[in-house]
């Protein structure tokens, strides 16, 4: 097996893919395959979410570049900013992880959030796509947690 445990700050040429779902993206540790099938554990460092175009170092010095997988989603659209603020609103309040854009938010596909963001008047579509969700409130540059940053005092913390 091949292990990984460094994430490349400087881009460099990508020899292996590392296609996976937001799930193992968002996780320190787990076992996953290469384009080419070969096994990799993957070790990092707490706090980081693994986004599309990243890049890692395999043990046997080999780039591997991380592509985000398309996975099933629910799609919410709405023209009035204040419908999707109140979808993201009570989205955010039960801890759902968000991608969001112009017009338009994104969470994995769950037939009980979608009943919910229908009754709050979004459009909504399920379909397969990349997933890259907000990072939160708690994270910043290079993954350092706000928690860790004011080393670890006050507030309440959720890993993910």
């Amino acid at each position: 097996m091949i292990r990984i445990s460094e994430r490349l700050a400087e881009p460099r040429v990508a020899e292996a893919r590392l296609v996976l779902p937001f799930d193992l993206r968002s996780r320190s540790r787990f076992r996953a395959q290469l384009d080419t099938g070969e096994e990799v554990g993957v070790t990092l460092t707490r706090g980081f979410i693994l986004r599309g175009g990243d890049q890692l170092l395999a043990d046997d010095g080999r780039v591997v570049s991380i592509e985000a997988a398309r996975e099933t989603v629910s799609t919410g659209y709405a023209e009035d900013p204040r419908v999707l603020a109140r979808a993201a609103y009570h989205l955010g309040n039960r801890h759902v992880a968000l991608e969001i854009g112009a017009g338009w938010l994104r969470y994995s596909h769950d037939h009980v959030l979608d009943d919910m963001v229908i009754g709050l008047g979004l459009r909504l579509a399920v379909t397969l796509e990349p997933f890259e969700p907000e990072s939160g409130a708690y994270q910043l540059s290079q993954g350092h947690s706000l928690m860790h940053a004011r080393g670890g005092a006050g507030g309440h913390h959720h890993d993910h």
